[in-house]
């Protein structure tokens, strides 16, 4: 049995579908889920950063995702960028609305 300590970078990863194809995505670590919450603290004042945030979170969680430029992303299709960046969320336990009281409160 291993220690907490020994754990500390360790990925989980899983397979899921990227344009018909499959991928392997990892979950994120606690400092890419601080990075995209400053991210999405921008959202409002500059709409390019809603781009730049589905490039992060590739980048940061899809297996050679951290290889492609930015050109690299204006090919694939936005929907398809949307999908596997929302798998990632999920798989990282970071949903919309995580860490809100469900009564509004």
């Amino acid at each position: 049995m291993a220690g907490i300590k020994g754990l500390v970078g360790r990925k989980m990863t899983k397979v899921t579908k990227f344009m018909g194809e499959d991928v392997n995505i990892s979950k994120l670590n606690v400092s890419n889920v601080m990075e995209i919450q400053e991210k999405v603290k921008k959202l409002d004042e500059n709409d390019n950063e809603g781009f730049d945030l589905l490039r992060l979170i590739i980048r940061a969680a899809v297996e050679g995702g951290d290889e492609l430029s930015d050109e690299d992303f204006e090919g694939f299709p936005l929907d398809e960028l949307s999908k596997i960046s929302n798998e990632i969320m999920k798989f990282s336990g970071v949903t919309p609305g995580a860490g809100e009281n469900k009564t509004g409160k």
